[in-house]
């Protein structure tokens, strides 16, 4: 079966960088979205809110999963052809990375016409942050840690998962990351109600994560410096991230480009100081958003040959014993 995910998990991959996500599409995150805003709306006050919040990831899992295991069922069982392009598609709506490049050259366009404004604006579609009185290189900052961030969030974590449960477990990761996003946040009005989207959502990127940490050093070689020194810089930084899973990907990024990410951040004007991750052997550059998409390219198609190999391992060793 593993084989017949890596055929459908190749076929996403195809559909969503020749279509990607267009904005008037219907799109199960949109969905989410909208069931997760319901919840938070209605159930995010008062007392037990911990316990709230648990009950809504559990319904938005089970709402990403139920339906999309039975309409894959009913593909297979029409013939496998029909299921393995059935799940493509509905995979293909877990993976953005057409998106995601598209995403940060919509910044870097503004930058080479030295448009602040205009770059700092695209860039706060895609980030947390404050933007409004970065300079380029905290514009370039931002947008990089995004694609590096989202590289496996968004691209590798789904893949990952789809290997191993198909269109319904790359569904139901993308109902995990979409509930943490819009509620795992660490302040007074989601601490507890978004305590389990946020605990949910650092188990489901463990694995995924590290394995793009590695792909990402494996994948593309070192700007400025030896492989070993960027798996030195990967194993150094990549644990000083607050999250447990987003410093492999940002560390790996930052060793490749020989540039360093994190430092200070502004949250509706609350400041966040993150650690510094890599060595800052060149100032970032408007470049840099560019080599970071050329990464994400590279990581994502190795990532892929990895899966389509442990799917032939696995399918061979159990039709053997």
């Amino acid at each position: 079966m593993l084989i017949e995910h890596a055929l459908s998990i190749t076929l996403a991959v195809v559909i969503d960088r020749v279509v990607g996500d267009p904005p008037a599409w219907p799109h199960p995150v949109k969905w989410f979205g909208r069931l997760i805003a319901f919840f938070d709306k209605r159930l995010n006050h008062g007392r037990g809110q911990k316990w709230k919040g648990v009950g809504m990831l559990l319904i938005v899992m089970l709402t990403a999963f139920v339906p999309s295991l039975f309409i894959c069922l009913a593909a297979y069982s029409i013939h496998p052809i029909v299921g393995i392009i059935v799940e493509g598609i509905l995979i293909s709506t877990t993976i953005a990375q057409k998106s995601l490049k598209d995403a940060a050259m919509e910044v870097y366009h503004p930058l080479q016409k030295e448009d602040l404004k205009e770059a700092r604006l695209k860039l706060s579609y895609i980030v947390g942050r404050d933007t409004e009185h970065l300079h380029e290189p905290e514009i370039v900052r931002g947008t990089v840690e995004t694609v590096a961030e989202n590289t496996s969030d968004g691209v590798t974590a789904p893949m990952f998962w789809a290997l191993l449960g198909g269109a319904p477990f790359a569904l139901l990761y993308r109902a995990i990351n979409t509930c943490d996003s819009m509620v795992g946040y660490k302040n007074d009005k989601y601490q507890e109600f978004g305590w389990a989207s946020a605990r949910m959502d650092d188990v489901a990127n463990w694995i995924p994560s590290r394995l793009t940490g590695f792909s990402m050093l494996l994948a593309n070689r070192p700007l400025t410096s030896e492989r070993m020194t960027a798996w030195r810089i990967l194993f150094r930084d990549a644990k000083k991230h607050p999250s447990p899973n987003s410093g492999w990907c940002e560390a790996a990024a930052a060793a490749l480009l020989g540039v360093q990410l994190g430092g200070i951040n502004t949250y509706k004007g609350i400041i966040s100081n993150r650690a510094l991750m890599g060595d800052a052997l060149f100032p970032l550059e408007s470049k840099d958003i560019c080599k970071m998409n050329r990464i994400l390219s590279q990581t994502v198609l190795l990532f892929l040959i990895i899966l389509w190999i442990g799917g032939v391992v696995v399918d061979v060793a159990v039709t053997w014993f």
